[in-house]
């Protein structure tokens, strides 16, 4: 699994920054309009909560498995959830996390 998950690690950052850096090139970091724009509509509106809502519970996730057992690396997917998205971070930590128990696996 931590393939698969790497490799959707990838395509959530290629594939979500393929469509926002268009944006950024055209507009720069205009926060402003990018919250405007991302609210504009109620699908947008819809999908920008939807987002908003996953990553705030893939931040609890993280720390409940990080008082549970310790990921190394875990700040990675935080960073990716802040920088590029949900998309990244949540294929980002299981990944860490597969690699993690595969790890502890081998050396108990």
């Amino acid at each position: 699994m931590f393939h698969v998950y790497l490799a959707l690690s990838v395509a959530g950052a290629v594939i979500p920054l393929g469509c926002f850096l268009p944006w950024l090139g055209a507009h720069g970091l205009a926060l402003p309009l990018l919250l405007h724009t991302a609210w504009a509509t109620p699908v947008s509106a819809f999908a920008w909560a939807d987002v908003v809502f996953s990553g705030v519970a893939l931040l609890v996730f993280i720390a409940h498995e990080q008082r549970r057992a310790r990921t190394p690396w875990a700040w990675l997917a935080v960073l990716a959830l802040f920088t590029v998205g949900v998309s990244l971070a949540l294929p980002l930590f299981l990944a860490l996390r597969e690699r993690a128990r595969t790890a502890r696996a081998i050396f108990a």
